[in-house]
């Protein structure tokens, strides 16, 4: 039995077998073949395996995400189709007596600058694509099962480190637990992990050798520890466990349908915070009364160019029609610090937190936020559709996202597009957003507290450096005496305020944040229940 420590971001018990994930990284060698005859079969049998997998990931694709999202993959399985790609790579096999990754590279490339060459910018996107089926294509000849969770049951996913772009395309029904060698607790994938309510451990240390895919494994999310090929002893201990915790979930299931209200009557929006729209069968089955956190960047973050407004409007609509009138927060995007994409083509800096990111983006790009927000108002003709935006340091910006937000309002009119007037509100991040809480209170509907960020820039810690994990304290006075502050200010003007942060999960503190007047608390779904044990729990009276 080996035995690693590591830094939990979601508590419980995971049982099951290792899959090791590792990064795409193909490298094509020119091989030269003698049987060109037998290369052209690989090419053909890989090029079905493709159209296989393709059809497969189109269909899971309508069912979260909707059939223009899916759209993509329809696109994939044409163009590995075409008469001249194929010809293509079937000619340099031939001529060139070459194995079939290297013909398939080659094609990739030269069809790739093709596009990009064209003045069309349909076309030129198409060059992403090429990239793309070219990726897979080369992957399959390879054998290979690189940047991707390839099981037949649900998985213990052990990995280097993970990217926000990587987590978000996984295919979570196969997922029992995130482990990585690096990482931070604060980390975007900490906070999918714990939006999937599923055991995550960080910054464990582990050797990452391929020996370990298939063995059996228990991640233990409540001590951080990951037991590979666990003795009996260790078996039984943790299963026992993992049943007491299972039976603690049923009895939670109880509270499902009851009031979020303290026992002296004051009502709690209590919300969920969600990454995409397969996020929303954890909202439902938890029970939330809404979604107070809708993170629209990792729509971003999930495509190789930037979403149309026509792909937004879908995902928007969908999520609002699924919650039935329940209100649905969406953030704007926010992307920049640990959220990379590369179609935005930012510039590498040396304080990415403090620099050119999500509404500093919008602002200064307002072609791209005025295609998100017309998505936004579209979309809230079908439900109860609020939004927030990130980041804010000041008055002023809040009054520049008015006026673009009337530009797009007085465009849709003038169009004839049907649109919703939808609430807006801001997120309190930034100490400077807190310190001018009371005039930021007077240009917004509502307020949501993102804890995550307020906590680094107030205590000036890196919360994605895994050294400083010891020093960030989000139970730190000063933060506390912050999320005060903004509720009160905020409630001075007549508005509302919750928290969103990973803090507003935080059972410790449940009670404390009810009797500051805290009036929402957005957390992941699997958080839901148990926060609202704790409210029906709660007496404003008592001290």
């Amino acid at each position: 039995m080996q035995v690693y420590h590591g830094k939990s971001v979601f508590g419980g018990i995971a049982i099951g077998k290792i899959s090791v994930f590792s990064k795409k990284e193909h490298k094509i060698i020119r091989v030269k073949v003698a049987d060109t005859d037998a290369e052209l079969a690989r090419f053909e049998a890989a090029k079905q395996t493709a159209l296989t997998q393709l059809a497969a990931l189109y269909d899971k694709a309508c069912r979260e995400v909707g059939e223009a999202n899916a759209a993509i993959f329809e696109v994939h399985q044409m163009m590995l189709e075409d008469d001249d790609f194929t010809d293509s790579v079937n000619n340099i096999i031939t001529t060139q007596q070459v194995n079939a990754e290297y013909a398939v590279g080659v094609t990739a490339d030269n069809f790739a600058n093709m596009f990009s060459a064209m003045d069309d910018e349909y076309m030129r996107g198409r060059a992403a694509d090429v990239k793309d089926i070219s990726e897979r294509l080369i992957s399959i000849l390879k054998g290979s099962k690189e940047g991707q969770v390839n099981a037949d049951e649900p998985v213990i996913v052990i990995a280097e480190d993970l990217a926000p772009s990587e987590t978000v395309q996984m295919d979570k029904d196969k997922i029992l637990s995130f482990v990585t060698v690096h990482g931070s607790v604060n980390s975007h994938t900490a906070i999918l992990a714990r939006t999937m309510s599923i055991p995550a451990l960080v910054d464990t240390g582990l050797p990452l050798t391929a020996d370990l895919d298939g063995k059996e494994a228990i991640v233990d999310g409540f001590d951080g520890v990951i037991y590979i090929e666990p003795d009996e002893e260790t078996v039984d201990r943790l299963s026992k466990r993992k049943r007491e915790e299972d039976e603690k979930k049923e009895l939670l299931l109880t509270l499902k349908g009851k009031e979020d209200v303290t026992l002296d009557g004051q009502h709690i929006m209590l919300y969920a915070n969600i990454g995409s729209t397969s996020d929303l069968a954890m909202v439902l089955k938890n029970d939330a009364s809404g979604i107070g956190l809708f993170r629209s960047e990792f729509i971003y973050l999930g495509s190789d160019d930037f979403p149309s407004e026509n792909e937004q409007f879908q995902i928007y609509k969908s999520v609002a029609e699924t919650m039935a009138g329940k209100r649905v927060i969406i953030r704007t995007l926010d992307i920049g610090a640990d959220k990379k994409v590369d179609y935005f083509n930012l510039d590498a800096e040396e304080n990415p937190a403090l620099g050119y990111r999500a509404i500093r983006i919008c602002l200064s790009q307002p072609e791209i936020f005025k295609t998100q927000l017309r998505a936004i108002l579209r979309a809230g003709v079908y439900g109860n559709i609020a939004v927030m935006y990130p980041m804010i340091t000041s008055v002023n910006e809040v009054r520049r996202i008015k006026k673009i937000m009337q530009e797009v309002k007085a465009e849709l009119k003038e169009q004839g597009i049907a649109y919703a007037d939808v609430l807006e509100g801001i997120m309190i991040e930034t100490p400077a957003a807190v310190m001018v809480s009371d005039e930021l209170a007077k240009e917004v509907d509502f307020f949501s507290i993102g804890t995550n960020d307020l906590t680094q820039y107030t205590l000036a810690i890196d919360r994605q450096n895994p050294k400083l994990d010891d020093f960030y304290d989000p139970h730190h006075p000063a933060v506390l005496k912050m999320i005060r502050m903004t509720v009160e200010n905020a409630h001075k003007a007549g508005i509302w305020a919750g928290i969103c942060g990973e803090l507003g999960a935080d059972t410790s503190l449940t009670e404390e944040f009810i009797k500051m007047g805290v009036d929402e608390l957005s957390v992941s779904p699997g958080r839901v229940l148990p926060i609202r044990k704790i409210i029906r729990e709660t007496s404003l009276e008592k001290k």
